[in-house]
């Protein structure tokens, strides 16, 4: 029976790549060689890369998107999206940490960003479609990852939250913007006044 269960342990740790050495009448175990580390999928590594320069897009965004603001004065406007851009980094380096804790580089090509506005709305239109966006690429990765990789699912998870909130946050501000007249600088002044 013993010798049984030795075959089976012995079995069991060349699969796993250990190996039983005797050593006089003890046995003990070596590992030989080193372990095989766990890499992420090409497919992961390749929506991780993307998520990447789609999170330094919104930084240069909400960088462009504060600037805008504090240069037409809307202070509080400015301020939300100072503290945007920071976040928006912090996820980009959160993205890289990830990779590189699995011993992965990311690559990614740099973000052309151009931003140009017209007005405060205009600039709540461009963040809610960018982060609209976003959203639905963390759930596309998500779903392509439900069944193969559940530790890259799990960590977007924080991802999905993240944009839900973001959508809806835009959102009530489309809502908002549009009990007011637009072009009138007083209304929008009011508008930046009370939901910023």
């Amino acid at each position: 029976m013993e010798d049984k269960i030795k075959k089976t342990v012995m079995e069991e740790a060349k699969k796993r790549g250990l190996f039983l050495e005797q050593d006089g009448e003890e046995d003990v175990e070596k590992v030989t060689g080193e372990p095989k580390l766990y890499k992420l999928s090409d497919k992961v590594v390749s929506f991780l890369n993307a998520r990447i320069k789609d999170e330094y897009y919104a930084h240069y965004l909400y960088r462009a998107a504060a600037n805008w603001c504090h240069d037409m004065n809307y202070k509080k406007a400015a301020a939300f999206f100072d503290a945007d851009a920071i976040k928006e980094l912090e996820h980009a380096q959160d993205i890289e940490k990830y990779m590189t804790d699995f011993n992965i580089l990311p690559t990614f090509s740099k973000p052309e960003p151009n931003h140009k506005f017209d007005n405060l709305v205009d600039i709540i239109y461009k963040a809610y479609e960018f982060e609209l966006y976003l959203m639905k690429a963390y759930n596309k990765d998500s779903a392509s990852v439900l069944t193969e990789d559940l530790t890259t699912f799990d960590f977007l998870q924080k991802y999905r939250e993240i944009q839900k909130e973001s959508v809806i946050e835009f959102n009530d501000l489309i809502n908002a913007a549009n009990l007011v007249d637009k072009n009138d600088k007083f209304q929008i002044l009011y508008f930046e006044n009370t939901y910023f």
